[in-house]
């Protein structure tokens, strides 16, 4: 009997082993903080527009169903490495600053629909900005009014808010009321299934000193109370699905 009880407890001493151990591998993150930040460590499908193979795959699903209804759906936007990304924020800052902002100003009018370098969704190989190649593309092609009802790109629209989470991607910059950050932009949309473990992964990097970085213009303002109404505001307040 004494050795039927040892036995138990050394049984039990193990499997709360292994269970904490599946915890704590658990807990660790998936993707490493240049996966996330956007200069490496992806592995991509595509050429021209670069996304992860599972977003890519299932993207090819939904365009193909898309096409059945005369709707060509074509990414203008995919995956955008840091480098990119830090290019059209500083060209943008750049641009509102020689048409009289302020830096904090230009800062503030940048960050209506643009990302600081190193948090965009972009990023991840998630993210895919959308039109319909089946229509005449207008001079200016991601800009709200043309998703709007009798806009150019109205039917594509109608066609992903019936469609588009069957094959898992959700908009991202929903027209909630209550949302803060980045403005309503029909066009954006993300695959959840990836997307959302990265963006549980991205809240453990510590951001403030990735943002803090002098090649970003105007990166002297990012105080941390910026910072964290921009991570609290432009990072997390999204479509609740994707969180």
């Amino acid at each position: 009997m004494k050795n039927k009880r040892q036995l138990i407890v050394i049984s039990l001493i193990f499997v709360q082993f292994i269970v904490a151990l599946n915890y704590t591998s658990y807990c660790q993150t998936m993707y490493s903080e240049k996966a996330l930040i956007g200069v490496g460590d992806l592995n991509f499908d595509g050429n021209d527009v670069k996304l992860q193979k599972e977003v890519f795959e299932a993207f090819y699903n939904m365009q193909n169903a898309a096409l059945k209804d005369s709707i060509s759906i074509q990414i203008v936007s995919a995956y955008r490495s840091y480098k990119r990304q830090k290019k059209i924020w500083n060209r943008k800052f750049k641009k509102y600053t020689s048409q009289g902002f302020s830096e904090i100003e230009s800062i503030n009018k940048i960050i209506e629909y643009s990302t600081i370098p190193g948090t965009s969704r972009h990023h991840w190989g998630t993210d895919i900005d959308i039109v319909d190649n089946a229509v005449e593309a207008p001079k200016k092609m991601l800009i709200e009014q043309n998703y709007t009802r009798g806009g150019v790109y109205s039917k594509l629209k109608n066609w992903m808010d019936l469609n588009s989470e069957k094959y898992g991607f959700y908009l991202v910059y929903d027209n909630n009321t209550a949302r803060k950050g980045f403005k309503y932009e029909p066009w954006h949309f993300s695959y959840k299934l990836v997307s959302k473990p990265m963006l549980k992964d991205f809240l453990t990097v510590d951001l403030i000193r990735l943002l803090q970085k002098k090649d970003i213009a105007g990166s002297y303002l990012f105080s941390e109370d910026f910072l964290k109404k921009y991570i609290s505001e432009q990072v997390l307040d999204i479509n609740l699905n994707l969180k």
